[in-house]
């Protein structure tokens, strides 16, 4: 397992990662909005926001998606769930940034399943202007996660 900088030649790969994942986690949503997404993962989120991608032997198998200590993303292709990636992942989100938020759709049984052992709590729920689900906002902070969780 490899954690290293996105480059650009690795949008492809990160793209794949992200919609294999979507699927799974995001089966609720629409598909013109999946794709708008898609474009928007390339064009605009992936290029501005600091991320790092996971490799296992070479090739990427997930990637986080920093905007400050914004965790605008963090998706693991499924064929890798359960084996650690996104613990590594969101371990080393922890080790740059320290207190960390970011939002899940409520409907992500996935994710929220992750976070809530990783020890972030919920904040507040709002509703996501572009798909009418409900949102959870997510906080974590490293001396007060397990705390918070309980």
């Amino acid at each position: 397992m490899i954690i290293r900088h996105y480059e650009t030649n690795d949008v492809d790969s990160v793209i794949d990662v992200w919609l294999n994942a979507s699927k799974v986690a995001h089966p609720f949503l629409k598909k013109d909005f999946i794709e708008s997404e898609t474009v928007n993962m390339r064009e605009l989120y992936l290029p501005n926001a600091e991320t790092w991608v996971v490799e296992n032997e070479g090739a990427i198998v997930g990637f986080l998606a920093l905007i400050g200590n914004e965790v605008g993303g963090l998706f693991v292709d499924p064929k890798y769930h359960g084996l650690r990636f996104g613990k590594t992942l969101m371990d080393k989100a922890v080790a740059l940034r320290g207190a960390l938020e970011l939002d899940v759709f409520q409907q992500n049984h996935i994710g929220r399943r992750f976070y809530a052992r990783y020890g972030f709590w919920e904040d507040h729920e709002y509703e996501h202007e572009a798909t009418g689900e409900c949102v959870i906002r997510l906080k974590y902070a490293p001396e007060e996660g397990a705390a918070q969780s309980g």
